[in-house]
Parts: C-alpha cells; sequence; structure tokens
C-alpha cells in the first residue's frame, strides 16, 4: 500500500499523484467519485462507458440483442413513465 501526499489550493484543487493516476488508469476528462465513510475518504473512478459493459451477462435469455440506442431508448422510457407516476403521485397527494 502506497501513500501519497497532496496539497489543497485556496480553490479547494488538488492535483492526484502520477502513481495514483496511472494505477486507476486516469486521464483527462474521467470522472472522480469520492465516498465518506466514518473517517475516510474512498476514491472511486468513473471512467467506465456502458458499451464497455457489452457482452459481460453472457447471452440474453430469449436470445436477442438489443443496440446501446435502443437500451438508451428503453431507459428513457421508464425514466418518462417513473417522472409521470410522481408527478401523477404528488399531484394526488395535495388535493
Amino acid at each position: 500500500m502506497g501513500v501519497y501526499d497532496s496539497t489543497l489550493t485556496s480553490k479547494g484543487q488538488t492535483t492526484i499523484p502520477a502513481e495514483i493516476r496511472e494505477a486507476l488508469k486516469l486521464k483527462p476528462g474521467d470522472k472522480i467519485r469520492y465516498v465518506i465513510s466514518g473517517d475516510r475518504v474512498y476514491l472511486r473512478v468513473k471512467n467506465g462507458r456502458l458499451a464497455d459493459l457489452a457482452g459481460s451477462l453472457g447471452k440474453p435469455p430469449n436470445g436477442a440483442s438489443l443496440s446501446i440506442d435502443e437500451i438508451d431508448d428503453a431507459i428513457m422510457d421508464a425514466v418518462a413513465e417513473d417522472d409521470a407516476r410522481i408527478v401523477r403521485e404528488w399531484h394526488e397527494g395535495s388535493t
């Protein structure tokens, strides 16, 4: 386990040491999530793309695959339906 130090600027910024960037395969534009647990902070790299997961679950049970566009459309439809449900329930609760 390595221990690396960094300094916080007056703007709240810091530089991630090169050894950590290399170990986590970080590149410009990657997203980093900070997770606080008690008195510890963990970094989680969010540089993966949904497309990178393609095939990771094996062949679909019904043998049919969806394109990324079809998956995106299905997600947008589900979010829109959920949003409509939330608005409907909110209006029902306010009357």
